[in-house]
């Protein structure tokens, strides 16, 4: 069967180095390509920005105790999908940025990967 995430490069922004290196391993396993992770927003906006060929990103809301959304503007101007990750879920969200994929942490391999499809547009092959 054809994994639709393979070689799908996915930003990860997160600042706790626990649930980054999960993530990794996460993405890793769904044979995915993790860039980053970005620890701080002023990172993750670079990153956002100066990636080639980005596929995808997994934001933490609350990124080193500043809100995720610069680097959110960031991948939306380059029409790159995203998925927000909280400990609050979608409610925790300002309203502008409602309906956007999100999973409630902590989360589940099969959360991030269906999240991550859905963002992106992708089915089951």
């Amino acid at each position: 069967m054809t994994q639709p995430l393979t070689g799908r490069r996915v930003l990860v922004v997160e600042d706790e180095s626990l649930v980054a290196m999960l993530l990794e391993t996460i993405l890793e396993d769904m044979e995915c390509v993790p860039i980053g992770p970005a620890s701080n927003v002023d990172d993750g906006q670079k990153l956002a920005r100066e990636t080639e060929n980005l596929d995808a990103a997994l934001l933490d809301v609350n990124v080193a105790g500043r809100q995720v959304f610069p680097v959110a503007e960031a991948l939306k101007e380059r029409g790159v999908p995203f998925v927000f990750s909280t400990g609050y879920g979608e409610g925790g969200l300002p309203d502008e940025w409602r309906g956007q994929p999100t999973i409630q942490k902590p989360f589940t391999e099969a959360a991030i990967r269906d999240a991550l499809m859905k963002a992106m547009g992708v089915a089951e092959v």
